[in-house]
């Protein structure tokens, strides 16, 4: 294990998901030339060639739209947005094309695309800049959405997303681009699977759920209730498409107090979506009969029921 910061750790999970598989390229404004506007993709021109790391204009869409149609003849492109604010320009292509496609294509073709970058408020930004997406596109059937916290998680979930056979988003947390953690050497295959959340420290008084650049913040609280004897659990969510209940339902049952932090504006926070099924199914531990019903979290389909919906689709 060494100390490396975040943006060395998604470096590193690019460089080496490009070493491995010839198919995978990175594609975005200013990766190339300018090596990234935050430095991630730094060096990566120089190693791999302007084939494969690949300057765009301005044109969110146009290369959203250019990678959804790479990834339908078998190769895997990394699409860099240089903040996810800008990605609802590629609005269409992120949430209408890449997950749909498989399914109305009647499996004929896999989407393995990932969307990366900077995501939610940061330092000295614009209004313009500081969108906390993941509400709209955790939402989304088909879509998988990732929140790294620390090195080590932004690594694993980067390496895993790149080898996905379906769309997923890899929100990276912009104020953390420069914090530092313990990481494996690069001799070994870091892979951390997506929809696995992880206890960031041990509690047994209230659980605090948290993701992305409100890890640190609900690390520091936890510290500071431990003054005042009050022991909380951090449950660091990692994925929160898919999103691992019973490794929440595990801490709450055990703790029977929880804080949700994020953050998304209150008005149309992920977590408003999140705690109507979270408090049903953990109200089943006290109660004899409980029931919700919805509409099911599926793509709706233009098609005549007796249309066969391919055998390996899922809605993630």
């Amino acid at each position: 294990m060494r100390e490396i910061t975040y943006r060395q750790a998604l470096n590193e999970a690019l460089a080496e998901e490009l070493e491995r598989d010839p198919n995978v390229f990175l594609m975005g404004e200013e990766v190339a030339e300018y090596q990234g506007a935050y430095k991630v993709s730094a060096g990566l021109l120089q190693r791999f060639g302007p084939k494969r790391i690949i300057d765009t204009p301005i044109s969110e869409n146009g290369f959203a739209g250019l990678g959804i149609g790479a990834a339908m003849v078998g190769l895997r492109p990394i699409i860099e947005f240089m903040t996810f604010s800008f990605s609802l320009v590629a609005f269409d292509q992120v949430v209408n094309n890449a997950p749909n496609m498989f399914m109305m294509s009647g499996g004929q073709f896999n989407i393995p695309i990932t969307f990366r970058g900077p995501n939610g408020p940061a330092h000295q930004l614009a209004a313009t800049h500081s969108h906390a997406t993941e509400n709209f596109y955790a939402s989304v059937p088909g879509l998988k959405v990732c929140t790294p916290a620390t090195p080590r998680d932004a690594k694993g979930l980067l390496k895993t997303a790149v080898r996905d056979d379906n769309p997923v988003l890899v929100l990276e947390a912009e104020l953390l681009y420069s914090s530092k953690g313990m990481v494996e050497p690069p001799d070994e295959d870091l892979l951390i699977p997506l929809g696995k959340a992880d206890v960031k420290r041990e509690g047994s008084d209230v659980t605090l759920i948290c993701y992305a650049q409100t890890v640190p913040i609900a690390l520091m609280v936890a510290a500071q209730l431990e003054e005042e004897d009050i022991s909380a659990e951090v449950v660091d969510l990692r994925s929160i498409k898919p999103l691992d209940e019973k490794a929440i339902f595990e801490s709450v049952a055990k703790t029977h107090r929880v804080v949700i932090v994020d953050s998304a504006v209150l008005e149309r926070k992920f977590v408003i979506a999140f705690k109507k099924p979270f408090s049903m199914s953990s109200m089943r531990r006290f109660c004899a009969y409980h029931r919700k019903m919805s509409r099911c979290h599926t793509m709706k389909t233009w098609s005549a029921p007796s249309c066969r919906t391919p055998k390996n689709w899922s809605p993630l």
